[in-house]
């Protein structure tokens, strides 16, 4: 991608009404629009690392058996009454200009649509247990819709269901989804903490979090640095501790961002909705569930919060919109030349499956382009100047260190 043809641009300065670091450094560098509190347009450059990022849950979920589908973001009345989610204040009603009531909602979570689906194809224990799992924009009514990215009112989830014929195969799959998203976490540059909590309106039992430690976290965890495990302040009581077999005294305060969060949901759904099967004995039994969640802008906007500085945005490599920042430093009657090398360097990445963001702008000075380069925050920086094709050469720089280096142009390809 050249620079040029971006039809969006970088800020100099973060727009006055966002606090958080994430939102100042996405918006600053063209990766999103804000279009309203909480709701948030991502544009070329954001698209493409939040495509990096369900790339990476895709390849985890489906390795663990999950099977992606695309479930309807409407739900109808009749699936939210038999739970008793309908009338929660967390949905966003839908309905026609001419209707008094709403008959559907905004999906905020989808346990009844797949619950209903699923009634329809499974009948015997020889149908469990399988997986399924889709990437969609969820709408959820929150009153607090702050902190960028971090807690929106429509944003994009993987949300994953698992369907069991015995506890003791459900706990199997969870311990699978647990090690899933732990590699999720980390592929995406995320150190995430395995933290026991609540399950507020999605089941009664207790619950894991995947919470990444941070300064400006809403959450407060008291971590077990020896587990790399926690336990959420809302169960930090006699009950949360003695399910763990902790002291007190072992366990570290700390604030930290949620991530994800994975759910044992029993029974709950398949009773209400009629969702059985017929065992080996021939008895009719409820069938066992389990959700398994992650917001895939709240995982960008993590990083952004826990991998970023004064400059700009520290991508991992990952998840970065492009892996190199190629720069030109045009010179007075050297132009030409410069050119040509940057040309054939960015051609050559390319055709080797290197992405490349090529600043090719002839109207910005080397520092402007610098300061972008900084901001957007690819891993690589590559520069082309007079200097250094003096030397048969490029200058090389990791975004996340201080050191220059040059390199030969034939040995570009190798180092890359």
């Amino acid at each position: 991608m050249k620079f040029s043809q971006l039809f969006t641009k970088t800020l100099r300065e973060a727009p006055t009404d966002e606090t958080a670091i994430n939102a100042q450094l996405l918006i600053r560098g063209g990766f999103v629009f804000k279009n309203s509190a909480g709701i948030y347009s991502y544009l070329p450059l954001g698209w493409r690392v939040l495509s990096k990022i369900a790339n990476v849950i895709r390849e985890e979920i489906n390795a663990i058996g999950g099977q992606e589908l695309f479930m309807s973001a409407l739900v109808e009345k009749k699936y939210m009454e038999p739970t008793g989610r309908w009338n929660l204040d967390v949905g966003y009603f839908a309905k026609g200009l001419g209707e008094e009531e709403a008959s559907f909602v905004m999906g905020w979570s989808h346990e009844e649509v797949l619950t209903a689906i699923s009634a329809r194809y499974i009948s015997s224990y020889k149908d469990l247990p399988f997986s399924a799992y889709q990437i969609q924009t969820k709408f959820r009514h929150e009153a607090r819709a702050k902190s960028g990215l971090l807690r929106g009112r429509e944003f994009m989830m993987k949300d994953l269901y698992s369907f069991h014929a015995s506890q003791e195969s459900l706990n199997e799959y969870y311990e699978k989804a647990k090690n899933a998203y732990l590699k999720i976490f980390n592929r995406c540059g995320l150190k995430a903490v395995y933290t026991l909590a609540a399950g507020g309106i999605f089941t009664d039992k207790f619950t894991h979090e995947f919470q990444v430690v941070a300064d400006v976290g809403e959450d407060t965890i008291y971590v077990n640095e020896d587990k790399n495990e926690a336990i959420n302040k809302e169960v930090f009581d006699e009950r949360g501790l003695k399910h763990l077999g902790w002291k007190k005294e072992d366990l570290v305060e700390k604030k930290s961002i949620e991530v994800g969060n994975i759910f044992d949901q029993g029974t709950k759904y398949s009773e209400a909705l009629g969702l059985y099967f017929t065992d080996e004995g021939g008895d009719k039994k409820p069938v066992i569930m389990g959700a398994y969640g992650i917001g895939l802008g709240r995982i960008m906007a993590t990083v952004v919060e826990v991998s970023s500085d004064d400059k700009g945005i520290i991508w991992p490599e990952n998840i970065a919109p492009f892996r190199v920042h190629l720069i030109t430093l045009n010179e007075q009657n050297s132009e030409l030349r410069i050119t040509n090398y940057a040309n054939k360097i960015y051609e050559d990445l390319i055709k080797n499956n290197v992405e490349v963001l090529y600043d090719d702008r002839e109207d910005k000075a080397p520092g402007e382009k610098f300061a972008d380069a900084d901001l957007i925050g690819c891993p690589i920086r590559l520069v082309v100047s007079k200097k250094t094709l003096e030397k048969d050469s490029v200058e090389l720089k990791h975004r996340n260190k201080k050191e220059l280096e040059l390199v030969a142009l034939s040995d570009i390809k190798n180092r890359l």
